[in-house]
């Protein structure tokens, strides 16, 4: 017999799969996951954060949270790489790591954090994501301020940047909500680098975990296509138009944009966490 949460997971997952009986999908689980997508993608692209509003609308649709997360880290894949893609005359290395090394550091966790996923039970790591946000934030409202007086007084050297990036890795493959946002503060507190300067390098990031885990996540079957799709093709249009909207903004909208997401992400974490 299946646990309560078993069953309360296959209920939902039927209540979504009920949206296209007879062949006929209703326009909501086109629609819906379509503009959920273009949203995502063109916050990824910009700042982060496009988990946000993907992982809620599919929930909406009636999947799992789990089913909904594998979905929607699939979905914005594309858009992903084609921010990455409009970034890709910017990519720099980060704190003395090429930009290969860091792109395969990912990966290696990508693939851990997904089988994560798949393994373990997600309750325990929901409660710890609003206060991983809540370092996004605190660094990303103090970071070039922190990260003077870090340099200051000690020397980061390869290994801690190798150390986070793995753990970024991770954490971007199991659940991948505000990981753009991690990326960016930790990259300032590490390299001293601003926002602006990190969109290329924090982009490509995103898209090799998100492409490990997507490995994982298909062959494992956690994927729901029918919602996937239009998802995919909104998020690849949202990340198109952010990344071109973002090379034209300056430090100061930039920076502006990543604390709201990130202060608004964060409440909504844990609201959901302990509210």
């Amino acid at each position: 017999m299946p646990s309560r949460t078993g069953a309360r997971e296959i209920a939902l997952d039927k209540a979504g799969r009920a949206r296209k009986e007879g062949g006929v999908i209703d326009p909501a689980a086109l629609i819906l996951p379509a503009a959920a997508g273009m949203l995502g993608g063109a916050m990824n692209a910009l700042a982060g954060g496009g988990t946000f509003a993907t992982l809620p609308a599919l929930i909406a649709l009636g999947l799992p949270s789990n089913i909904a997360n594998a979905t929607s880290n699939v979905a914005l894949l594309p858009g992903a790489g084609a921010s990455a893609w409009e970034y890709r005359d910017e990519l720099a290395p980060v704190g003395g790591l090429s930009v290969r090394a860091l792109a395969g550091i990912t990966f290696a966790g990508g693939l851990v954090g997904s089988m994560l996923l798949v393994l373990t039970p997600t309750r325990a790591f929901d409660m710890i994501i609003p206060w991983l946000l809540l370092f996004a934030f605190v660094v990303m409202a103090f970071g070039r301020r922190a990260s003077d007086w870090l340099h200051a007084r000690v020397t980061i050297g390869r290994r801690t940047l190798v150390a986070a990036q793995s753990l970024l890795g991770i954490y971007g493959g199991y659940f991948g909500g505000g990981v753009g946002l991690i990326t960016t503060a930790v990259y300032g507190l590490l390299a001293g680098a601003d926002p602006r300067s990190l969109f290329s390098i924090r982009t490509l990031m995103l898209a090799v975990a998100n492409f490990a885990a997507a490995l994982v996540f298909i062959a494992i079957g956690m994927v729901r296509w029918w919602a996937c799709l239009p998802m995919l093709a909104g998020g690849i249009l949202g990340g198109w138009l952010g990344a071109r909207i973002g090379k034209r903004l300056s430090h100061r909208m930039v920076r502006a944009w990543t604390l709201l997401v990130t202060g608004g992400t964060t409440l909504v974490f844990f609201v959901r966490a302990y509210g």
